[in-house]
């Protein structure tokens, strides 16, 4: 996880004159523990991304690692030009292992760095020092609004609660259902299907089950399309990727695709049950049946793991 190679920024060997000053020793340690704060925040946002509940919220702690990475190779730069030295690099804040508290743990250290990179800016005397590290306090304090959401967004289990109205747990859970309902309802669940597995394949590699599942909702999707323009009803956003949680295992892979499949074949059990046109019935048979074979396939993957 600590791995040095990926995160050392590239340091010039030659020096800007326009850095030469007289020697600062506060200033050049203020510098080298904003380094360690950067390459420590580096480590730990690719920890969080991992465990973000949402692939929204993973791919925006990427963004912010984008940040850092930016902001640990210009400190680096600022540090060697102003002692001929290139910095040293150290991991001085452990994160934590638990998404919620990494969070937190998150917006607080970046509050803490606005304040202090504002204070190195007021005391450095050379205006590109000043402005490098006013620029940085700015993206720090966005990284803090943005951690400060994803805290709000944990709390208030916000992506739980909309499941409960997408797909097929919102077919599931609607008191009555009309064509256009089932429909959009079915095609979301489609999405979510594939979207679910596509993350595991990124995460985890081409498990052959999930890959062959996964061309097979696109099949699903295929057959809906018609229904949607045969029945004038409009399509529906794919918003499936903000309710995607990457599971901890393949083990946990193989259990969410169990219960993905079990919600779906529910669904279309359901849609069955009541009086739909004869075309419309055919393909909910069809795509019930086709999730059938999917979860004895994912049950036979969970008792192998």
């Amino acid at each position: 996880m600590y791995s040095n190679s990926h995160f050392f920024p590239h340091v010039p060997t030659y020096h800007h004159d326009y850095y030469r000053m007289p020697n600062d020793i506060q200033l050049v340690t203020d510098i080298q523990k904003a380094i360690n704060a950067e390459y420590s925040a580096i480590h730990c946002y690719e920890k969080l991304a991992k465990m973000a509940p949402t692939n929204v919220e993973k791919q925006k702690i990427f963004e912010i690692q984008k940040d850092e990475k930016r902001h640990l190779d210009e400190f680096s730069k600022i540090h060697t030009n102003l002692t001929g030295k290139n910095p040293s690099y150290q991991i001085t804040e452990e994160c934590p292992d638990q998404y919620k508290a990494g969070i937190e743990f998150a917006f607080n250290d970046e509050q803490e760095a606005v304040d202090f990179y504002l204070d190195i800016a007021d005391k450095a005397a050379d205006p590109l020092i000043k402005e490098r590290f006013r620029r940085a306090a700015a993206d720090e304090q966005n990284h803090a609004v943005w951690f400060l959401y994803f805290i709000h967004q944990n709390q208030n289990n916000h992506s739980n609660r909309q499941t409960q109205n997408y797909g097929a747990q919102g077919a599931l859970n609607a008191s009555t259902l009309t064509i256009p309902q089932m429909l959009t309802y079915a095609l979301q669940d489609e999405y979510l299907a594939q979207a679910r597995y596509d993350d595991i394949l990124r995460n985890f590699g081409n498990i052959r089950t999930f890959a062959q599942i996964k061309e097979a909702e696109l099949r699903h999707i295929n057959a809906l399309l018609p229904l949607f323009q045969r029945y004038q009803v409009p399509l529906p956003s794919n918003e499936s990727q903000s309710f995607v949680t990457t599971p901890e295992s393949i083990k946990a892979a193989y259990a969410a695709g169990v219960k993905g499949e079990k919600e779906n074949i529910s669904m279309y059990e359901r849609f069955l049950t009541l009086n739909i046109p004869n075309d419309v019935r055919i393909v909910f048979s069809q795509l019930r049946n086709a999730s059938l074979n999917h979860l004895a396939a994912f049950e036979r993957g969970l008792a192998r793991v």
